[in-house]
């Protein structure tokens, strides 16, 4: 045993600089891709040579998403918008059909010195904007051409669209597009959709909560567990501004329509956006 173990640690010292003689670290940028590429919009969720043979196939626009997380009631978790940006961001994208989705902007701006409810974090605007402006020049740096910012929270709107204005003037002549897409944040158009096509009258300040039926129907199409749904059909607590939950299927096809109502309108204006900077 004392003879094979001198053997293997001879043999382990001998093969290091051996390895290092005979190969070099691959150029990640010129490798072909060794293995079929995952049907993703996600960036995160993508190799480095999928998102490299995506923009090279002209997958070019890419989406940078901001939430946050703030005090949503006794029901919702936190994370409302982030949750409610993960089934939007894969939607818009994938009916744009050339975008990817940048990882997305969980924290919203304030006062930090302020962020004291509980679960409520905050950056600073100067924070927030910095934050924005790198992610988008960082996009255009690897060769997204359409950079467009939306937001679901409305905190974030002032931010976005001073990050846009910014680099849209520092990116000029460049071929490169950066624009805030306010109309996404379309929650008043929301509710009247639900109301006039899904015929669920709400009134959102019924039970005084930071909730609504429209926002929980989105996000059960992301995860039931983020509306604590088997939590409050135990309680008996499986409604919201006395609209019921129940069936779960029915709330999320009611979800399923709100989203593709709202991705009709994100569409429309990114593709409208894109239209004029081209003209």
């Amino acid at each position: 045993m004392k003879i094979l173990a001198g053997t293997l640690t001879l043999l382990a010292a001998a093969a290091v600089p051996l390895c290092a003689q005979q190969g070099e670290m691959v150029d990640m940028a010129t490798i072909p891709r060794p293995i079929a590429a995952a049907d993703k919009v996600w960036i995160e969720e993508l190799t480095m040579l999928e998102v490299r043979d995506l923009l090279r196939s002209g997958t070019t626009t890419a989406l940078i998403l901001t939430g946050g997380i703030e005090e949503n009631g006794p029901y919702l978790t936190t994370g409302k918008h982030n949750h409610v940006l993960r089934v939007m961001g894969e939607s818009i994208a994938r009916r744009l059909g050339n975008a990817l989705v940048a990882p997305i902007v969980t924290i919203e701006p304030g006062d930090p010195e302020r962020a004291d409810v509980p679960g409520g974090i905050r950056l600073s605007q100067a924070t927030f904007e910095a934050v924005l402006r790198d992610m988008a020049v960082s996009l255009k740096a690897q060769g997204f051409t359409d950079v467009f910012l939306l937001g679901d929270s409305g905190g974030n709107r002032r931010g976005m669209a001073a990050v846009a204005a910014e680099l849209a003037e520092a990116w000029a002549g460049s071929g490169a597009l950066i624009a805030h897409v306010p109309e996404y944040y379309n929650y008043a158009d929301v509710l009247a959709y639900q109301r006039d096509v899904l015929g669920i009258d709400e009134d959102p300040r019924l039970e005084g909560l930071h909730d609504d039926y429209y926002i929980t129907s989105i996000i059960m199409n992301d995860d039931p567990e983020h509306v604590r749904l088997q939590q409050r059909i135990e309680a008996g607590k499986a409604s919201i501004n006395g609209i019921s939950i129940l069936p779960p299927e029915r709330t999320i096809e009611h979800g399923r329509k709100l989203i593709e109502f709202r991705t009709d309108v994100a569409v429309e204006a990114i593709r409208r956006a894109m239209a004029e900077a081209r003209r």
